[in-house]
């Protein structure tokens, strides 16, 4: 038995290794991920009170704050059984759309193009952002961290901070949005239009005109058929902030959609000895282990996903885009992992389309912020799309208000067992007798997990009763030299 690790993995929020485990005979026999770091902020939100928990689950990560700060704000609405007025609505979703400009950003250029843009077995010193500006010229890496920099600047506005954000209180917004403030966003917002129909432009030159790049997509080791969750709104289309969630199956065939309250009779979470993740699954079906097809309870919550969960998108711009990914790739719904760079690219343009949208909403100024609040907390659910799936906080107070329960399925955690799945699969399909096992294969491995833009560092929240603790020692060359563990 051969090990083989990839330990850091690279390009993602986090921290995480992939050990490989083959055969004598080379062939790949089991493949685990392992994320070697643990939050647990469900235990830290007790004893708080609920209208300070959106505020304090942003420290979670610096990543994707304003997802778990919206999560958390519409479930305390719930919690005091008060619906926020459509002004303070309307400027949630605001900040909510530049959130998922400045993220989808983020990633395709910093951790997504390394891949398609350098070359997946280019030399590891090159795949990184620096050879992405590289290849495409530095006025367009300017133009990325600029268009990152406006999209920061509209969460800052409305949310106080981009990062610790204050914007939400139960029934409403602390604040609203003066005229003046309306027309700059506007102003971005048609920047991030045009930006991202630009970055779409790029993928259709650099990866679809591109037959071995094509090739990878379609018929490489990256193809996983689970089933597909994503929030959708009363026509089915795709909304990050409000909605239903929508299951389809393999086949693209509705199995299920739930408003958030209902969600434990069709989400449950498990876990297994070796990771801080919990294992989320489709209760109804119940977990069959990791396995794909039609009969599994495991299915995946990603830009592809809310894609094939849904029928279309709610922006012009976007519904083409849609149209086209379904049509280029054989119709709905798409299995191919490393579409998801695609799908995200859709949702970008969606992303930037509404939040001009928004902001060119004569209401978006009104002074009417905040619904009273008249009843006695108890127990409340928030549900969002975060940019790396379906975003789930669940909680329970006293009759003061004080938290006595909590329970958070992250996006990355709804695609724990898939991500596992997906680096078996790729690590199979690559790693075989008589094949060099090099740097380059083993990026194509860590490909896998990256198409799903996973966020660790808000995902570990299973503590499997002591701490285990494994601490490697290795030289100025990198070789290990000692391991010490409890």
């Amino acid at each position: 038995m051969k090990q083989i690790s990839i330990d850091p993995i690279t390009r993602l929020e986090g921290h995480g290794k992939i050990e490989i485990f083959c055969t004598d005979d080379g062939d790949v026999e089991n493949v685990y991920f392992q994320v070697p770091e643990l939050r647990g902020f469900e235990k830290f939100c007790e004893g708080r009170p609920i209208e300070e928990v959106s505020q304090i689950v942003t420290k979670i990560c610096g990543v994707c704050p304003g997802c778990h700060h919206m999560a958390a704000g519409k479930a305390a609405d719930m919690v005091f059984g008060v619906e926020p007025t459509t002004a303070a609505k309307k400027i949630r979703e605001l900040f909510y759309s530049a959130h998922f400009v400045h993220s989808h950003i983020a990633h395709f250029y910093a951790l997504a193009a390394p891949d398609f843009v350098v070359g997946p077995t280019a030399p590891k010193a090159d795949r990184n952002i620096l050879g992405v500006i590289a290849k495409v010229g530095k006025e367009i890496g300017t133009e990325v961290i600029k268009q990152r920099r406006k999209a920061q600047e509209i969460q800052a506005l409305l949310g106080g901070h981009q990062t610790h954000v204050v914007l939400n209180i139960p029934g409403g917004v602390r604040k609203g949005l003066k005229e003046e403030d309306r027309r700059d966003i506007v102003e971005k917002a048609k920047g991030f239009v045009e930006f991202s129909k630009f970055s779409m432009k790029i993928f259709n030159d650099v990866v679809l005109g591109n037959k071995e790049y094509l090739d990878i997509i379609l018929n490489g080791p990256y193809s996983l058929k689970i089933h597909s969750m994503g929030l959708v709104d009363e026509k089915n289309r795709v909304n990050f902030y409000d909605g239903k969630v929508r299951v389809v199956d393999t086949e693209g065939k509705e199995l299920y959609k739930y408003s958030p309250v209902e969600y434990r009779d069709f989400v449950a979470e498990r876990v297994e000895p070796w990771s801080y993740l919990k294992f989320p699954y489709l209760k109804k079906i119940g977990w069959k282990g990791f396995i794909d097809g039609q009969d599994s309870g495991v299915y995946h919550a990603t830009p592809l996903s809310r894609l094939n969960a849904a029928d279309g998108m709610a922006t012009p711009v976007a519904q083409e885009e849609y149209e086209r990914m379904f049509a280029t790739l054989g119709g709905k719904p798409v299995h191919a992992t490393l579409a998801m760079h695609w799908a995200r690219l859709v949702e970008l343009i969606y992303a930037a389309e509404r939040c001009l949208e928004l902001a060119e909403d004569p209401e978006i100024t009104s002074p009417d912020l905040r619904t009273k609040i008249e009843k006695t907390p108890t127990e409340g659910v928030g549900i969002v799309e975060a940019q790396r799936g379906t975003l789930t906080h669940h909680y329970w107070t006293d009759e003061r208000g004080i938290i006595t329960k909590a329970n958070l399925i992250v996006g990355t955690t709804n695609n724990h067992a898939a991500i596992c799945m997906s680096l078996k699969k790729a690590a199979q399909g690559l790693i075989k007798k008589g094949v060099t096992v090099d740097d380059g294969i083993l990026n194509m491995v860590e490909m896998a997990f990256r198409a799903y833009d996973p966020c660790f560092s808000c995902a570990t929240h299973h503590l499997p009763g002591d701490m285990p603790l494994v601490v490697n020692f290795r030289n100025t060359s990198g070789d290990l030299i000692r391991t010490i563990s409890r």
